[in-house]
């Protein structure tokens, strides 16, 4: 199994209903051929070094993580959560 784990800070003025649109279409891509588990929430710490929005997805191995990477559902979805953020931070490792 893999785990994709993104995090989304998003930029000052992104308002409130940007925030949930992006949070609703990443939860949309749940039923994406090789996701395990996606789940999607935003911070309740909000400390300075908090991101807003995090991301957690769980591939049954690389080649879907790689899938999902080129699919033509999430590519849209990762090109909004670039727009709408001032920093993105990733990470995937095997479990």
């Amino acid at each position: 199994m893999i785990l994709h784990l993104v995090s989304f800070k998003y930029k000052k003025d992104t308002d409130t209903a940007a925030r949930d649109d992006h949070r609703a279409r990443l939860r949309a891509l749940r039923d994406l051929d090789g996701v395990v588990d996606l789940k999607v929430g935003e911070d309740i710490v909000r400390s300075p070094r908090s991101y807003d929005t995090g991301l957690m997805i769980m591939f049954r191995d690389r080649e879907a993580l790689d899938a999902y990477q080129r699919n033509d559902r999430h590519v849209p979805v990762a090109q909004l959560g670039v727009a709408v953020s001032e920093h993105v931070v990733a990470v995937d490792f095997e479990t």
